[in-house]
């Protein structure tokens, strides 16, 4: 079997790669034991050092692969670097953090009690085209720091990503087998899962993908952490900068082509301000230049795959049957989906009820705060969310009132290396990065001295 990488824009063939035998897959398991057994001897100390190496390397390339982060998944080039940039300063973190983040907790006893942590062995991550080098750094380097080894399946699309990926590492001294991607089919999958060596699965992706997933790590009783969909609430209250609210929303969701969990979906407007909101975000949206996004003066480059762009429009038309009205945009030639607009939409709508994976902005009129806040918790997911207003004390009680694992007042939604990131409901369960995301895959052993 053959995984090919489709340049998004041209739709051209760009290179294939050959999926592993069964055979081909046990060495690799064999292998990532193996270099477990040295790995966790090392000292914080040696890993930090090829950590930072790795960054240095990602840094020196990082116009060579965020081209190659465009031509295989679409994204703008400036992006693609940007993208790369972030995933080195992840490595920079933990290799200046991950040892006092893991240092031994001593607890008030009459005897020594502590907890320790200890490297678990292989993590098992599969991960997503959208951001093909930052999901996969934002958890390997904590993985990798604690004394873990790790097996990545990249999605299928963007093998080539992964694979630059694992020479960099190489390139950076790690020995062979601490970091290895493995080009493998979904049948090939629980045969991993299974492995005596994986104790840890990572997966960022679709509902359906993680409820798959989470089955099969439960059935061989592996401990995994899940960042799934979203249909991230964007509440813009009265009293909220309009202006700045509808500068950072076009950013929000029409950032990568609108393709990230992370992105804002549903616009929550209360209605003192809903007109002049739609206005001004419709204006923004309306300047954005779709196109090649290799291109000077291109906001946002095509979406990754045509099954992709096939799927937004269905849910386009769909919401349009349904009673939501166009403001901009709408229009689609391939995987060309132009940034669009929408208003007027209610809870039954499809807009509203799945995640829309793409440029499509939705936008939800509330009669007041209480009814934004009712509407953003009436979803299955709860990823992140972000509130819009100058009352800083009265945002902090709405924020504890929202379901979502992540709320951003007055700012862009998005993850950072120093704080834990994560889902609730069907978005997820688990963090990843900070001191609680490094600790999520490693062993806690409480040690008791008499």
């Amino acid at each position: 079997m053959i995984f090919k990488s489709i340049n998004p824009f041209s739709q051209a063939v760009i290179a294939e790669h050959e999926v592993l035998t069964n055979a081909q897959l046990t060495q690799k398991l064999q292998l990532a034991e193996s270099a477990f057994k040295n790995w966790r001897t090392t000292t914080f100390q040696e890993r930090a050092d090829k950590m930072q190496k790795l960054a240095d390397i990602l840094r020196a390339n990082k116009n060579e692969l965020g081209l190659l982060i465009t031509n295989e998944m679409g994204k703008i080039l400036s992006e693609g670097i940007g993208e790369v940039e972030k995933s080195a300063g992840n490595c920079d973190f933990y290799a200046e953090n991950a040892e006092k983040m893991l240092k031994d907790e001593h607890y008030d006893t009459p005897f020594k009690s502590m907890s320790v942590y200890d490297p678990m062995g292989a993590v098992f991550a599969i991960m997503p085209w959208n951001y093909p080098f930052w999901q996969v750094l934002r958890y390997a380097a904590p993985a990798i720091m604690g004394g873990n080894v790790t097996l990545l399946k990249h999605a299928p699309n963007v093998i080539g990503c992964a694979k630059a990926i694992e020479n960099a590492f190489l390139e950076a001294g790690f020995p062979e087998g601490v970091f290895q991607q493995i080009n493998i089919d979904i049948p090939q999958v629980e045969s991993v899962i299974a492995s005596d060596i994986v104790h840890g699965i990572t997966l960022t992706g679709s509902e359906m993908a993680g409820s798959s997933v989470a089955a099969l790590a439960g059935k061989h009783i592996k401990k995994s952490v899940l960042e799934l969909g979203g249909s991230d609430a964007f509440i813009v209250l009265d009293d909220a900068d309009v202006e700045k609210a509808a500068t950072v929303a076009t950013q929000s969701r029409m950032l990568n082509a609108g393709q990230a969990c992370i992105c804002a979906k549903r616009f929550i407007v209360t209605e003192k301000v809903a007109e002049e909101f739609s206005s001004l975000f419709a204006k923004k949206i309306n300047a954005l230049q779709q196109g090649n996004p290799l291109q000077e003066g291109i906001h946002m480059g095509p979406l990754a795959r045509l099954d992709l762009a096939e799927k937004l429009s269905h849910q386009l038309e769909k919401s349009l049957q349904q009673g939501a009205k166009i403001v901009v945009g709408g229009e689609r030639e391939d995987c060309n989906f132009q940034p669009t607009l929408i208003d007027f939409v209610d809870a039954d709508n499809i807009a509203f009820q799945e995640e829309t994976f793409g440029p499509l902005a939705t936008i939800v009129r509330a009669k007041d705060e209480k009814d934004a806040i009712a509407i953003a918790n009436n979803h299955r997911y709860g990823l992140a969310s972000a509130i819009w207003t100058e009352d800083r004390e009265k945002a902090y009680k709405l924020a504890r009132k929202i379901d979502a694992g992540n709320v951003f007042v007055n700012s862009l939604v998005r993850s950072d290396s120093r704080i834990p990131f994560g889902g609730i409901k069907k978005s997820g369960y688990g963090r990843e990065l900070s001191e609680i995301g490094i600790k999520e895959f490693l062993n806690m052993k409480s040690l008791i001295i008499e």
